[in-house]
């Protein structure tokens, strides 16, 4: 029978620190494998086979920047906490870059880290989308099939015109359609296109952005709009 506790990778290479926290989560029905280096800790992952992993930053081997960064290649979901001690804003800012959904630094509160396992856990589960089954869509004068990635504007009298989107353009764009005329909160397309919401995401986000407004530029009566300080908003005007 499958274990139903969520799983946890953690790697540590103080050992007495890593069993005391290893206890601790156990305690609190969290399955862990610890290893005690970065080498180790990569031999140790198999996607789809962990819930989180925790990785402390100074190790031998491989630190645990460089884990997550290797583990990222082979899954670009999975959440990963790194404990460390150095607070400095560029280590903290390097291991955003490396792939981590939070940093805690050392000592820490035990209960901290469990709250904030368990807030990660909580963002990272699929959540039902009422909209899921929609994949065609009238944006104005463009018809969007969204599974084939295919944005086809009618041209009139002179035919159409035929785009083909790439994978996150095709994921933005249909969620811009199922929100039309309302508002698109950056943490929504984030969350759900990018898997977590950063400043470094959020910057790609916007080149999207910009990509989709020159695909959608040929009707003038749509329009993305910035909505300061919260997302997007898909505007489509009646024609005059």
């Amino acid at each position: 029978m499958a274990n139903p506790n969520p799983s946890i990778l953690l790697v540590e290479d103080d050992e007495n620190f890593g069993d005391v926290l290893r206890s601790y989560l156990e305690m609190h029905d969290y399955d862990v494998t610890l290893a005690t280096d970065g080498e180790a800790g990569f031999r140790a992952f198999k996607p789809d086979h962990f819930d989180i992993c925790i990785f402390d930053v100074m190790m031998p081997r491989k630190d645990g920047f460089t884990l997550a960064k290797d583990i990222r290649e082979r899954d670009k979901q999975v959440p990963i906490i790194f404990l460390t001690a150095k607070n400095l804003k560029e280590d903290v800012l390097q291991g955003f870059r490396a792939g981590a959904d939070d940093y805690m630094t050392k000592p820490f509160v035990s209960e901290e880290l469990l709250m904030r396992i368990q807030a990660i856990l909580k963002r990272s589960q699929p959540q039902a989308d009422p909209d899921d089954g929609v994949r065609e869509f009238n944006i104005g004068r463009f018809h969007y099939e969204y599974a084939l990635r295919e944005l086809t504007f009618d041209k009139g009298k002179s035919g159409e015109k035929m785009d083909k989107l790439s994978p996150k353009e095709a994921e933005l764009l249909r969620l811009f359609a199922i929100r039309k005329n309302d508002v698109l909160t950056r943490k929504e397309a984030l969350t759900k296109i990018w898997g977590e919401d950063n400043y470094f995401t959020a910057r790609s986000m916007d080149v999207f952005v910009t990509k989709l407004r020159k695909y959608l530029k040929a009707d003038e009566n749509l329009e993305i709009v910035n909505i300061h300080g919260n997302g997007f908003r898909l505007v489509e005007r009646e024609e005059v």
